[in-house]
């Protein structure tokens, strides 16, 4: 049980978007629309996950004075071979994700887990702390995305369901700041709840 409540904790109670306000550079600037969130999303769960695996294996290995950069050529690692696939087999989606997908490396969510969940625990629990907390990050973004796709172009996943032009702004940088707060706003008071 212990391991599926660290799972379920990334979605809901330490979500790093709606909680702790985490990744806000990806999370504002690719959610233009749900797949774009979705994509980010998936590569950051990616990245998160198996940075988690390797970290908590070689945590007793690693001096500690090297800790902080040996974390972040495991995390490089695993974002070049995630830049790698995405450009052989999505490059619509990698052209459209750009600097995002290599500012993966620096994203406080994966280093932050790093230094306190994998190198605290076993693999296993690892694992299902970085799925967690990657399906959080996920989620959010493809929900913002979809929010902000609704709203500023009539469609949703790139299927229009109007002829007419959206709400300009939420398809423009203000927009995501919008759709944000008031999706905090009601993700927090779900969350309340809850309790």
């Amino acid at each position: 049980m212990k391991n599926f409540e660290i799972f379920t904790k990334g979605i809901i109670k330490q979500n790093p978007v709606f909680v702790l306000l985490l990744g806000m550079c990806p999370t504002l600037g690719t959610t233009t629309s749900a797949v774009n969130g979705l994509g980010m999303g998936v590569a950051t769960m990616f990245v998160l996950t198996m940075s988690n695996i390797v970290i908590s294996l070689i945590k007793n290995v690693v001096p500690g004075k090297v800790r902080i950069p040996a974390y972040i050529v495991v995390i490089a690692s695993f974002v070049t071979v995630l830049q790698l696939v995405m450009e052989a087999y999505v490059p619509d989606l990698y052209s459209t994700l750009g600097v995002f997908i290599p500012l993966i490396v620096v994203n406080c969510i994966i280093l932050g887990r790093a230094e306190s969940f994998a190198s605290k625990n076993n693999v296993f629990s690892s694992v299902m702390d970085g799925a967690g907390i990657g399906l959080g990050f996920a989620l959010s973004l493809t929900l913002l995305g979809a929010v902000r796709e609704i709203l500023g172009a009539y469609s949703l996943f790139g299927y229009k369901f109007a002829d007419t032009d959206g709400i300009l702004i939420f398809v423009l940088a203000p927009g995501a700041f919008i759709a944000l707060g008031y999706l905090l706003v009601l993700f927090n008071k779900y969350k309340a709840t809850l309790k």
